[in-house]
């Protein structure tokens, strides 16, 4: 999409966004390592008992609530579903504090909390409980706002977030760069090079330290309202941290907005029915999303919405499991790509800290093949040649396999179903194709199976619009094919059956009543039509 619209970009630029890192003592998460760690803290474990790991809990909150009274730092107990982010950027707006902690936030959430019965056996209580999280929102001369979020109970598992965009701001900044930043985003840049050249520094190994560091600086400090650094050294607490979330953004910036509208537009326009999407929600003049939202467990891996939170901002959004690919509008000029790993795990390459550059090209990786569906599907094209050779027999390997005729209903809709499930980042399976084919026909593929679908992918297999990954069982369609069979399904769809019923004998219809540009053209190709049918003696 960069490519294509590079006439229209004033620059662009790749960030990690936002990230968030757990903060645990591994010791602590073991039964045996907590009797251990146990004994180093007290001496013995005559006192490990749920009476005494109560008090520790307690102890954290007086002791919190205690420093922040000294030093006017304001506590906030806030309310289920509350949005603690917007709270706690509401009073960064207004503190006079430059570096160090601002706000205290406290909120219920669940965390593993150890159960000691009479005999000193210990195990994890279940269903693993809700208990005081305490949020110190910290102001950190590199990176800008950052949230470290400890559970009050022992072994204060914590989470460390941070934002990639304040960091990529604070280090402009010391370059000398001119920028103007829009919340979350960089609209107008003097020198773009420059600013993607230090985003890419957060992908790089060497932010492995930088992030180590930022922890190290200012996790200790918090974890001293529950053990005081006398007991972290006594008893060796210290944190190991692994990525949790990442969020990886593309940023096209376009030389005027309304470019950038119309290309959107025009982009969800074109998706909306290849990608067969779903729900379409639109918030016209509100900024808050409902309150309450279900939260039941989807029964499909795949959900496509086009939501409208604010007046200004049109969210295209895909989910794939704990995998969230979007594209929306961020201020004016400003569009952008995000790939968000809701659980690491998902990329299947480790999550320990270490790992976090991979991490992070795994994650661009999936943004660039989303990214490549998109405009292979927003703008289409089919040679000549590979419409001829598409219903002739082709060879897999040493099997002979059939040609690809979109005349009947059931390859068509294979090839429907191929389009819709191409931005996965992740590929697609058999049964992946067989239960879209079964969605799209209706009653008519009722009996359509995994079987089935494994035949008519070894189809397109043999035109080379479809490949296999590695060795897997899964499947990724190549650029040029997903371009060739987009254009087929748009010209049958949108172009050859228009015509076709527009060649009937009919009276003429009112119209719409509001028509848009695509009326007027299907309107002026039907009169042209009328006379080609008419010269071929297919009207008559």
């Amino acid at each position: 999409m960069s490519t294509l619209y590079q006439d229209l970009l004033s620059g662009s630029y790749d960030c990690v966004d936002r990230i968030v890192l757990n903060a645990y003592f591994r010791m602590g998460h073991s039964p045996g390592g907590f009797r251990v760690w146990w004994q180093a803290l007290t001496g013995s474990d005559a006192t490990l008992e749920n009476a005494y790991l109560m008090r520790m809990a307690g102890r954290f909150s007086r002791r919190v609530r205690g420093y922040a009274k000294a030093h006017g730092i304001p506590v906030i107990d806030c309310l289920a579903g509350q949005r603690k982010h917007d709270l706690a950027e509401e009073y960064l707006a207004k503190t006079t504090v430059t570096q160090g902690l601002f706000l205290v936030l406290v909120g219920r959430a669940q965390a593993p909390v150890w159960d000691v019965s009479a005999k000193h056996h210990i195990e994890r209580k279940k269903p693993m409980p809700y208990v005081n999280h305490y949020s110190f929102h910290i102001l950190d001369p590199n990176w800008g706002h950052l949230t470290i979020k400890i559970s009050g109970h022992p072994p204060f598992p914590a989470q460390v977030m941070l934002n990639g965009h304040e960091y990529v701001a604070r280090q402009a900044r010391r370059a000398g760069l001119r920028f103007t930043k829009e919340g979350n985003c960089f609209t107008t840049i003097s020198d773009a090079a420059g600013l993607a050249k230090i985003a890419d520094t957060l992908s790089e190994p060497r932010a492995i330290g930088r992030l180590a560091q930022v922890c190290e600086r200012w996790i200790y400090g918090c974890l001293c309202f529950a053990l005081d650094f006398d007991e972290q050294k006594r008893s060796g607490f210290h944190y190991q941290y692994s990525s949790y979330q990442i969020e990886y953004s593309r940023n096209l910036v376009f030389q005027v907005g309304g470019h950038l509208d119309q290309v959107f537009q025009a982009l969800i326009d074109r998706s909306r029915a290849p990608l067969d999407l779903n729900s379409i929600k639109t918030i016209l003049g509100n900024r808050r999303r409902p309150r309450y939202r279900s939260r039941a467990k989807r029964s499909a891996e795949w959900e496509v919405s086009v939501e409208r939170p604010a007046y200004d901002l049109t969210i295209f959004k895909l989910h794939c499991g704990r995998l969230t690919l979007k594209i929306y509008s961020k201020g004016e000029r400003v569009l952008r790509i995000e790939a968000v790993a809701h659980n690491t795990q998902e990329l299947n390459c480790g999550r320990s800290l270490d790992k976090f550059p991979e991490v992070v090209a795994r994650l661009k990786g999936v943004l660039g093949r989303f990214a490549d569906a998109l405009s292979c599907i927003d703008q289409c094209f089919i040679a000549d040649d590979m419409l001829e050779q598409l219903p002739a027999a082709a060879q897999v390997g040493k099997t002979i396999v059939g040609g690809i005729d979109l005349n009947k209903a059931r390859m068509r809709a294979v090839v429907e179903a191929v389009i819709a499930l191409s931005p996965s980042p992740n590929g697609f399976t058999a049964s992946d194709v067989a239960a879209r084919v079964r969605s799209i026909g209706n009653d008519r593929h009722a009996q359509y199976g995994p079987r089935h679908a494994a035949y008519d992918l070894k189809k397109l297999r043999g035109k080379h619009i479809i490949c296999r990954i590695g060795r897997t069982r899964r499947y990724e369609p190549l650029p040029s094919g997903l371009r060739a069979i987009t254009a087929l399904v748009v010209l049958h769809n949108k172009a050859i059956k228009p015509l076709l019923a527009a060649a009937r004998p009919l009276h003429p219809t009112r119209g719409a009543q509001n028509p848009r540009p695509i009326d007027t053209h299907y309107h002026a190709l039907q009169l042209a039509m009328q006379g080609v049918f008419l010269e071929l003696g297919i009207a008559a």
